[in-house]
């Protein structure tokens, strides 16, 4: 798999000035207008992860590959895109519209939330990144990107605090329209310990080089990494998602399987070794279970 893409690499894809600012700043943030960067750069984004949040309005027919699922947007939608998670966005007409948003996580930190960006469930991993809207929640999320772009070209002190409640706005926008039960957001010790379980979940990727492998592997092994009893971890996490820690472990194994098998030339005898398989045959069996497909037959 490549190399992440960074701030600076975006800057360069798109044949854009790199603001000279960039090294100094706390954080970054800048926002664009997508048929302008369409135009520049002819489309082309290459499927990977990115260093830098993104939220972005889509206008016009599109289809956005995320992790391991391939979504096609007909008209309208808003697409939040998280470090963690590789993605890619191809425009399929020439009549291409909307605008988006870069940030680092630096930058949002200095929020007055106190909440990580990561803890907010439109950038969880596993759950919905885009969200299609009608023509009342269109001219919303257009009012907003609007008042950031007049605001980062004003020269008001204060401004990036304003641009980070309107991205506080933005993602309130797309969690509003989540079932409910997708938002529960708890704020005692329990969604303390399933956080640092999900960041440190999420912290074991990407694998660059197929010889590097997966350190923790079991639901003892977070535990330990926690410092908590193994059955104290799985009634947490059990109670928040329905789901014990051995099957988040493996349904985060089964994903990045796929990612790595539809977007690199590594074989399957690497693929597993690296998600922690001493036996390949261990990998095939686990990988049909879950998908009712062998990697070979997935990966085409």
């Amino acid at each position: 798999m490549s190399e992440i893409i960074t701030v600076q690499d975006f800057y360069k894809d798109a044949s854009l000035l790199i603001p000279e600012r960039i090294q100094k700043e706390i954080g970054h943030f800048n926002i664009f207008r997508t048929e302008e960067i369409v135009k520049i750069s002819k489309g082309k984004m290459p499927y990977n992860r990115r260093s830098y949040y993104k939220i972005s309005l889509i206008i016009g027919k599109s289809r956005a590959e995320y992790a391991d699922k391939v979504i096609e947007i007909e008209d309208n939608a808003l697409l939040f895109a998280t470090p963690q998670i590789p993605y890619n966005y191809h425009p399929l007409t020439d009549k291409q519209a909307g605008i988006f948003c870069i940030f680092s996580e630096d930058f949002f930190r200095q929020s007055y939330t106190g909440l990580p960006i990561s803890d907010f469930p439109v950038f969880q991993p596993g759950g919905n990144p885009i969200f299609f809207l009608n023509s009342e929640k269109i001219e919303e999320v257009k009012m907003i990107f609007g008042k950031m772009m007049k605001e980062l070209e004003s020269d008001y002190a204060f401004k990036y605090d304003l641009i980070r409640n309107y991205i506080i706005e933005l993602i309130h926008t797309g969690q509003k329209l989540q079932p409910v039960s997708g938002l529960h957001i708890e704020t005692n010790a329990t969604r303390r310990v399933s956080s640092l379980f999900m960041e440190l979940l999420e912290r074991q990727f990407p694998l660059e080089p197929p010889h590097q492998k997966l350190r923790l592997r079991s639901a003892k092994d977070y535990a330990d990494q926690l410092s908590i009893h193994v059955n104290y971890l799985n009634k947490v996490l059990k109670e928040l998602t329905g789901k014990t820690t051995t099957a988040l472990i493996l349904e985060r194994i089964v994903q990045e399987a796929k990612i790595l098998l539809k977007h690199t030339d590594w074989n399957i005898s690497e693929i597993a070794y690296c998600l922690g398989f001493e036996e390949p045959a261990h990998f095939n069996n686990l990988f049909k279970k879950h998908t009712s497909l062998t990697p070979k037959t997935f990966r085409g």
